[in-house]
Order: C-alpha cells, then sequence, then structure tokens
C-alpha cells in the first residue's frame, strides 16, 4: 500500500484470440505469457490485491499454478471481442464488494501482452498517481522520429499529405518535437472514474517507457521480438 490508497490490479486474460490462439498462455520463452504479468504484479510493494480476469478455466488454471489470484470466472458476455476493459474492471470492483466487502481507491489493468512491463514501471505510476492526485496514469512510449509533416496517405499508387504538405518543410530529425503513445503496459485510473465509464478522466499522467518494455504481444512475430528482449534482459526460464 501506498498513502493509504487501495490499488486493485486485473490481470485481463480473455480466453479467445482473434490473431494468436491460446495467446494468454502460449510459451513464451520458457513460460506462459501470462506469467510475467503475474510475476510483476506480485513483485509490487504497492498493489493491494491483484486477480485475474478470466473467461478461460484452463487460463485460470494455468494462474493459479502461477500462484495468481483467480475469486471468479468472467461471465462470458463480458469475454467477447466487443468487450471492453472498462466493463472487465467495473465487473471485478463489483464482485469484490459485494462477495468480500472490498472497495478502492484506484484500479490497474494489466494486460498479459506487456510481458516486458517490470515491477517498477507498476510501483512507479502508482506513486504517481497517489502523489500527484491525477485520475488516471498511463505507460506511454516515445514514437521515433516522428513529424506530422511525413504522415501521408495513398492515393491509387500517389502519395498525399494526411495534414499538412510536407514539400520543402520537411524537418531534420533533431527538429521534430517528441511525441508519444501509449503502449498498453500500465493502465491505472480512479475507481470513481472507472464507475463513470472513463479510463482516463480530466487529469491524466504519462509514465514514460523505454521501447524495449513496450511491446505490446498481438502477433505472432511480437513472440519474436518479445523472447529476444527476454533473454538480452536474462528474464526467461532456464
Amino acid at each position: 500500500m501506498y498513502k493509504d490508497k487501495r490499488v486493485l490490479g486485473v490481470i485481463t486474460a480473455r480466453g479467445k484470440s482473434r490473431t494468436v490462439p491460446g495467446k494468454n498462455v502460449r510459451p513464451l520463452a520458457g513460460k506462459p505469457l501470462i506469467a510475467y504479468t503475474i510475476e510483476a504484479a506480485k513483485g509490487s510493494a504497492h498493489l493491494t490485491r491483484c486477480i485475474v480476469s478470466t473467461d478461460c478455466e484452463s487460463i485460470a488454471e494455468t494462474a493459479r499454478a502461477l500462484g495468481a489470484d483467480v475469486p471468479f470466472l468472467r461471465p462470458l458476455h463480458l469475454a467477447q471481442a466487443t468487450s471492453t476493459s472498462i466493463e472487465v474492471v467495473q465487473h471485478a470492483l463489483q464482485w469484490l464488494k459485494e462477495n468480500k466487502n472490498e472497495e478502492y481507491d484506484y484500479v490497474l489493468i494489466l494486460q498479459p501482452t506487456s510481458p516486458l512491463r517490470n515491477v517498477s514501471d507498476i510501483d512507479r505510476s502508482i506513486e504517481k498517481i497517489a502523489d500527484t492526485g491525477a485520475d488516471s496514469v498511463m505507460g506511454m512510449v516515445e514514437i521515433q522520429d516522428f513529424a506530422i509533416e511525413k504522415l501521408k496517405w495513398i492515393d491509387g499508387d500517389r502519395i498525399k499529405p494526411l495534414f499538412v504538405e510536407e514539400g520543402k518543410i520537411s524537418r531534420r530529425r533533431d527538429e521534430t518535437a517528441n511525441a508519444y503513445k501509449r503502449n498498453a503496459a500500465i493502465y491505472l485510473t480512479r475507481v470513481d472514474c472507472i464507475e463513470s465509464s472513463d479510463l482516463f478522466g480530466k487529469d491524466s499522467r504519462a509514465h514514460i517507457m523505454p521501447f524495449e518494455r513496450s511491446l505490446d504481444v498481438n502477433d505472432p512475430i511480437d513472440f519474436e521480438l518479445a523472447e529476444f528482449w527476454l533473454y538480452r534482459q536474462g528474464n526467461h526460464a532456464a
């Protein structure tokens, strides 16, 4: 716990995947994909509790074998391709309140598809939201070599500007402003915002993560990239 704030971690692990069958338990460098997120959550000094929300009994069994807390199976209507993360954590919060009389200040969505996220990313994000009073903290990664002028669309095979005509105003790389995007590794939000179906709130802060911890594993090639980084960092099964 940090500054007496109760933080619930929810590892969201739907059974079906449109791109990689069995993705959440597929082996990655000698461990199931979900293992990396479970290990990071278990190492956190600030999470009050962390649970796995899944609709799939085999994922639940794997998660329990890895030491995770799986207090329920998610209803099937919340395990569809159209189901949202907000709906999933709203269900988890409501279930814990009704069945365990537990309430929380913040909820942290941890997707198994971010295996390179570490304990520090979790705890520093919790410290930031508690210290600043922000509505949310999001994992962010810098977009390399980004400039709005470089964005194009293709009309037939003709290159056309998406926003601004590049022409003679093309900038050197060192002149472009830094731009960032969410990396899907950290979604930390005040519970009252989640209850209002708002993932970000009015005051959303950034937890900036390096490229090598920001991989979002969604396609077969992503497993190969993740394995490369895990072996390089020494975070793999012997």
